[in-house]
């Protein structure tokens, strides 16, 4: 994100939805406007809790921004910004993470409008569901973990747990959210953007 004093500052609330969980794993969040997409990989890997080990890339009307690449047609994120490719209410742009487990996320813009004063953001209001931990295989593969988890008699129950670093399935709660946790994870990316 970058920042100049004086300048209109806007914050867009958007909905990040990981495509194809059931029940639907999404999150709301706001982030200053003009946000780079560097920046928002960043928002989007704390909040559901992954540790950035992959490739990803954003899909938009504007083109692809993610890791360079030309032979992917893929543009540098830190050159493009959230206000400038999905500037408007209802706009919609796509956001992949991890070329193997695929998770497609589609983040729908919902309102842009002037930040509260004295507030950080990235902030997460509100959401659903745990997100799915790191290398779980996509969608399908998540689903079959839980699962596994689910019944202490399946032959890959024990080593799932120590996958996990778990001692017992009921230590992960797939229907758990906290968004206090998340905003604490969010923290470090924060930036007031409107003083008292």
């Amino acid at each position: 994100m970058t920042y100049t004093p004086g300048a209109k500052q806007t914050v867009h609330t958007i909905k990040v939805t990981l495509r194809g969980s059931r029940p639907t794993i999404w999150r709301r969040l706001e982030v200053a406007s003009d946000s780079t997409l560097r920046h928002l990989h960043d928002v989007i890997q704390a909040t559901f809790g992954w540790e950035n080990y992959h490739m990803w890339v954003f899909d938009s009307a504007s083109g692809r921004f993610g890791v360079t690449d030309r032979e992917l047609e893929i543009r540098n994120a830190a050159t493009g910004r959230l206000d400038e490719v999905a500037p408007h209410a209802g706009d919609r742009l796509r956001y992949t993470y991890d070329f193997g487990d695929d998770w497609e996320h589609e983040i729908v813009v919902e309102a842009v409008t002037d930040p509260e004063p004295g507030t950080a953001y990235p902030r997460c209001l509100t959401g659903r569901r745990a997100g799915p931990p790191e290398d779980s295989g996509g969608v399908y593969g998540y689903e079959y973990l839980l699962e596994i988890l689910a019944d202490p008699a399946h032959e890959e129950h024990r080593e799932r747990l120590e996958w996990l670093g778990l001692d017992s399935a009921d230590q992960f709660n797939p229907g758990s959210f906290d968004a206090n946790k998340i905003n604490d994870a969010l923290s470090g990316l924060a930036m007031v953007l409107a003083k008292d």
